[in-house]
């Protein structure tokens, strides 16, 4: 993944930049290096009047070193200090970038602050809908008009579609930071997305059963992989999501304490807790030399890529085609209500940072807390010897 340095410029550090890295210079503010496909090219970054333009010095070799385009990045700054505006070079000269360019230096400065997941998403939309709606626009001339259009074409996905419109906003603020739109000039600032239809569905425990089923004869005949299987039990008994299974490490796994132990989940640092089930299945799932994962895929040293194909094709056959793959995870929650865990313990176990999120879940625990108000009310009526009612109302 591209990255970005903050350091001393040396002619080491040169050497290893990777292609779309960055390395922003800590002794002399705007100088910086970076590496597209080719050489590394040096530049000035500094504001000329009301813009920011990247002076480009030249690529790094005779008779670019980093003392030399240090010493020239120190003579720009004099002439621009001076009231002189340097000689720009063709690319300098060029108005705005467009969006795609904006887009390719946005996701190999801002990027690299995102998690992997996150970075995956942006990157994805980008090249499926936003680039190729709006790419090869002028970044500083895209308007209301143009969001709402890209907006409404994705309609069919709202929950896509509300997103794409996010990583749009974030490449938006992010280009008036760096000069490349007017200030407060975010064209979709306070747009009215999609409402989007949280899920409510929950497996039942006949529905578990059908699952349960098909998954065993599944294994038994070994149709599909049974790393497969051992994910979406391990999915069923610990409420991860998808990913945090997917990728799971054997080094993230502690069987002696019970714990998964992720160091970098959709919500940061993350301890997941192992139920003896699920302490189970890892146990049985074999270590293969040369690959770190529990849930290997089918190349060498990598875990498993796809797990929503043999999903489908396995909620088919269960008679669960609704069902979703992450509504394993609000089934996990649902059981814990019914246990009548409090929402609290459930967010431990899910992983939720905020009450807000857990809160979703609320309504699951209804039952649970009519069996104990019928309790209650059953207790205080036998101590003051009143007739007690069952739950429809009946008088014993």
């Amino acid at each position: 993944m591209p990255s970005i340095a903050h350091t001393r410029i040396t002619k080491i550090a040169v050497d290893r930049l990777g292609p779309g890295d960055m390395i922003r210079d800590t002794d002399l503010s705007g100088f910086g290096v970076r590496r597209q496909q080719g050489p590394a090219t040096y530049f000035l970054q500094k504001r000329i009047g009301a813009r920011v333009r990247w002076i480009t010095i030249g690529r790094h070799g005779s008779p670019w070193t980093p003392e030399t385009a240090r010493r020239e990045a120190y003579r720009l700054l004099g002439q621009i200090a001076g009231g002189e505006a340097p000689t720009l070079k063709r690319q300098d000269l060029a108005d705005k970038p467009t969006l795609k360019e904006a887009a390719d230096r946005f996701m190999t400065e801002h990027g690299v602050r995102l998690k992997r997941t996150s970075h995956e998403k942006y990157q994805f939309l980008l090249d499926r809908y936003i680039v190729p709606e709006l790419g090869d626009r002028l970044i500083g001339r895209i308007a209301r008009p143009d969001v709402l259009k890209l907006h409404a074409g994705m309609a069919k996905t709202k929950s896509l579609a509300n997103y794409a419109v996010s990583v749009l906003s974030r490449l938006m603020s992010w280009a008036e930071e760096h000069g490349l739109r007017p200030p407060q000039s975010n064209p979709c600032f306070k747009l009215k997305k999609f409402r989007e239809n949280k899920r409510q569905r929950y497996l039942s425990n006949v529905e578990y059963e059908r699952l349960g089923v098909v998954l065993a004869r599944t294994a038994a005949i070994d149709r599909e992989n049974f790393y497969i299987v051992a994910a979406l039990y391990l999915l069923m008994l610990t409420g991860a999501r998808v990913g945090e299974i997917r990728a799971l490490l054997w080094r993230s796994v502690d069987l002696q304490r019970g714990l998964l132990i992720l160091p970098d989940s959709k919500t940061g640092q993350k301890t997941i807790r192992l139920n003896p089930q699920a302490v189970e299945v890892l146990r049985t799932l074999p270590r293969i030399d040369g690959n770190p994962h529990v849930i290997i895929g089918r190349r060498p040293g990598e875990h498993l890529v796809n797990l929503q194909k043999p999903w489908r094709r396995i909620r088919k056959e269960a008679g669960l085609d609704d069902v979703h793959i992450h509504d394993l995870r609000h089934s996990f929650a649902s059981v814990g209500a019914a246990a009548k865990g409090s929402l609290p313990m459930i967010g431990r176990l899910l992983g939720h940072n905020h009450q807000n999120t857990t809160a979703r879940y609320a309504h699951l625990a209804d039952d649970p807390v009519d069996d104990l108000n019928a309790t209650i009310g059953a207790t205080i009526a036998e101590a003051i010897g009143m007739p007690i009612a069952d739950k429809k109302g009946a008088v014993d």
